[in-house]
């Protein structure tokens, strides 16, 4: 629902905030205000703007409503929200206190295999962590998904006018970024004390941001949970897609594309090109080689805080099904498993897979756990580490009750935005869950999440291990996270 603007009448006040690009009126509960629903562009991506970087605000002194979450970017109809091109928005939480005390900062970047999710949903509301930590701002934003977000067009013939169109969720965030850095002390937050923050595909992109040109000026912190760089496309993977997709829509020029309905593009491409739509390494946006780049230091300014989940991708098993993930994994491995890996990584693959497996579907589950998340987020803080930066590293254990799902991949974001109704099975220990939390928030407050956390370095790997009832350092070597001689090259080939 699109919020109203206050053309007459009365207004509170109280609940209103002075933005670049407008005056936006809250709704308090329970001494929290939320605004939703603030857009942080000057026009939505709509029509000729499809494809196009986003528009930067412009002033305005109208008086807009801030009631209700805007549309979420299309994608594939899983979610029962309202969805549009006109997704370009974001929400923050305030307690309502009149502290003169500038509020550090946390911003969401949601996941969803850069294809589905948004802001508007209910695990996402921030108004239990708010209440919880009134002394933070918390802010969730947008971005373009799918085919409307990473989607290469620059070398089709008419494709000059669209090269930023492979990594526009990007560039998205990024000006969603800047929106909060010139507004967000208005809110009372503090616009030099900024933590950026996502899960998943929004752990990659909280990852992607410090390789950008200009972003980094907008944050000093960064918590990635379960993300990192590998979840990228080369040019070439991307290319393909594109064609690929072109091919079964009858297209050949962006011109042809602009005449497809959105939602006849994303349903098109969740049966074409699934699980093939991600940021691109196009040397422009995003280094061909991002790992080198913060190897070189490139973020060596900012902290991290970041890690794993010891069953990521048993979320997808659960999910799909096991048949269905057993499908998917014999595909994927078909098609890049057998083209890019040598004989003798295969082999190492091969050995490492046949460990442990009690169910058909363990060996693939493990592999790509690995491939996809495990091994990427220990990447990070080897090369943050070895670019003369910090990193705060985690290894989450805590199990839920599901026989199948266990430490899975997203396992962690219900208790982490203190929505327990959203856990799988069995409760958390609340201890544990609000342990968890102060965790998060006091390492955005002040970089640092708690004493007894050392930091990662590249002799002993140290990490913070996440159980229930036991959260400790450790040594990388004492919880074996990853398989450095049979699984760790993996992440040289990014989304095997």
């Amino acid at each position: 629902m699109n919020n109203k603007k206050i053309t007459c009448g009365k207004y509170d006040q109280s609940l209103a905030v002075k933005c670049v690009n407008g005056i936006f009126v809250g709704k308090k509960t329970d001494n929290i205000i939320s605004y939703k629903g603030i857009p942080f562009v000057g026009q939505q991506p709509v029509g000729d703007l499809r494809w196009k970087a986003p528009v930067d605000v412009q002033a305005d002194d109208g008086i807009y409503e801030a009631y209700h979450f805007a549309k979420l970017a299309v994608q594939v109809e899983c979610i029962e929200e309202p969805q549009g091109e006109d997704c370009l928005y974001l929400n923050v939480w305030k307690a309502d206190d009149k502290s003169a005390v500038k509020k550090p900062v946390m911003v969401w970047i949601h996941g969803g295999a850069y294809a589905v999710g948004g802001t508007g949903i209910e695990i996402f509301d921030c108004a239990n962590l708010t209440k919880e930590n009134p002394d933070v701002i918390f802010v969730t934003v947008a971005y373009r998904l799918g085919t409307l977000g990473f989607f290469h067009l620059a070398h089709l013939a008419d494709g000059k006018d669209y090269p930023d169109a492979q990594n526009l969720g990007l560039l998205d965030q990024r000006m969603a970024l800047k929106w909060v850095h010139e507004n967000i002390a208005a809110f009372g937050g503090d616009p030099d004390n900024v933590t950026i923050w996502g899960e998943s595909a929004g752990a990659g992109s909280v990852t992607m941001q410090p390789l950008m040109k200009g972003s980094r000026q907008y944050f000093r912190k960064v918590i990635a949970q379960s993300g990192a760089p590998v979840q990228t496309s080369s040019l070439e993977e991307s290319i393909a897609a594109t064609n690929d997709l072109m091919e079964v829509l009858r297209c050949k020029t962006v011109a042809d594309l602009m005449k497809i309905d959105a939602r006849t593009l994303v349903d098109t491409a969740a049966k074409t090109i699934e699980m093939r739509i991600f940021p691109v390494r196009d040397g422009r946006i995003l280094p061909f080689d991002p790992w080198s780049a913060y190897e070189s230091g490139i973020a060596k300014d900012i902290i991290f805080l970041q890690g794993c989940n010891k069953d990521e991708m048993k979320c997808f098993v659960s999910e799909w099904g096991v048949e269905q993930f057993k499908a998917w994994a014999a595909d994927r491995k078909t098609k890049k498993y057998a083209q890019l890996l040598t004989p003798e990584e295969k082999a190492k693959v091969e050995c490492f897979c046949k460990e442990g497996a009690v169910e058909d579907w363990e060996p693939d589950s493990r592999l790509f756990g690995h491939s996809w998340f495990i091994d990427g987020a220990i990447k990070m803080s080897e090369c943050q580490t070895k670019g003369g930066g910090k990193s705060y590293t985690y290894y989450f254990r805590a199990e839920n009750s599901d026989p199948i799902l266990k430490s899975a991949h997203f396992e962690e974001v219900a208790i982490v935005f203190d929505h327990p109704e959203f856990t799988v099975g069995k409760p958390y220990d609340p201890a544990f869950c609000k342990n968890l939390r102060k965790m998060w928030v006091q390492f955005a407050k002040t970089g640092v999440p708690a004493e007894n956390w050392p930091l990662y370095d590249l002799t002993d790997k140290k990490v913070m291990v996440l159980d229930e009832f036991d959260i400790h350092p450790a040594k990388e070597s004492d919880v074996k996270i990853v398989d450095w001689d049979r699984t760790w090259f993996l992440t040289k080939y990014y989304m095997l």
